[in-house]
């Protein structure tokens, strides 16, 4: 998987910015890409720290690109544009320029500026202190109302080739509603489709087909309703229960003619609750890498790491971030 969007990277370099410019985990993940020709890493923060703690950790960064907030040529005009972003909240020069001194928001302005093609930040601090400048200063996309989140799920199958899954939305929506979560399944589906994936979607719940009753239920046939209206090249089953979504013989019992059901790939879930559970089920107890969350619905490719990732992990989703731009 990671060799077909490497070779599309090879085709279009990118520059992606790293927020924690110190972080050993960080500067392993930078020296391997440097290694590379496809993406080009940016690190925020004081030069000489950088270099220091890449030489003490043995890392090779030299052709690394480092910008500390600080001593930016383009400040002011950063600044200008800042305050013009942020003006229906009256923010001054002076309340701009300390903002600015934060990595988060000062990456996520070189993104803005087209200084960089991506960001990944998180290792060190919340996903809510990645989501917001990107809420702030790069906004949604157009037709999109909200920031979503999905999880590529990957495990090597008997045959040689990658079993890979979508899963949407794990991270960021607590409680979507009906019409949120018809945004949250197409944008899930575009991004599989950027790993291979030929999209089936499946709308998941407690019930198949009107099997059980509720809120919840209904929620999530009316998102699925309203998803293959708004959609209509897009394969969508639902409301499934998630063995009816993935196992052909439940699938002919449960919704027999239905050729979605029993094949799907792409999986909605009705809450944050649900995704997050399941998600790591499929991590921890069906050995899949999950790679994520990818941030979906943004003007750029933003991306939180967890604080508990690993150098590879932070290898990893700096390809698939610079991969969606």
């Amino acid at each position: 998987m990671f060799g077909q969007l490497i070779n599309t990277l090879k085709k279009n370099p990118k520059k992606i910015v790293f927020t924690e410019g110190t972080d050993p985990r960080v500067l392993e993940a930078a020296s391997r890409l440097l290694a590379g020709t496809f993406l080009s890493p940016v690190l925020v923060g004081d030069r000489d720290e950088i270099f220091a703690a890449a030489e003490e950790c043995a890392f090779n960064i030299r052709g690394a690109e480092v910008i500390n907030p600080l001593e930016y040529d383009r400040l002011d005009e950063m600044v200008d544009l800042f305050c013009e972003l942020r003006k229906k909240k009256g923010v001054t020069p002076e309340q701009a320029k300390k903002t600015l001194s934060q990595a988060n928001y000062f990456g996520t302005m070189l993104v803005k500026m087209g200084e960089a093609h991506a960001l990944l930040g998180g290792a060190t601090y919340s996903t809510a202190d990645t989501v917001r400048p990107a809420l702030q200063l790069i906004k949604t996309k157009p037709g999109n109302s909200i920031v979503s989140s999905c999880f590529i799920l990957v495990r090597p199958s008997a045959t040689g080739e990658n079993e890979v899954l979508a899963m949407g939305d794990c991270a960021i929506n607590i409680k979507p509603t009906e019409d949120e979560l018809v945004e949250i399944a197409g944008e899930t589906a575009e991004c599989a489709k950027l790993f291979g994936i030929d999209p089936k979607v499946a709308f998941l719940s407690y019930s198949t087909f009107g099997s059980g009753e509720g809120e919840d239920v209904d929620k999530m046939r009316n998102a699925a309703e309203k998803a293959t209206a708004k959609y209509p090249d897009l394969p969508i089953v639902g409301e499934l229960q998630f063995d009816a979504a993935v196992s052909p013989r439940v699938a002919r019992t449960k919704c027999p003619g239905n050729d979605i059901a029993g094949h799907a790939n792409t999986f909605i879930f009705p809450d944050i609750s649900a995704g997050n559970i399941g998600y790591k089920i499929a991590q921890r107890l069906g050995n899949f890498d999950a790679y994520g969350p990818i941030l979906l619905g943004l003007n750029a490719p933003i991306n939180d790491l967890s604080r508990g990732c690993n150098a590879s992990e932070v290898y990893s989703m700096a390809i698939v971030t610079a991969a969606l731009a």
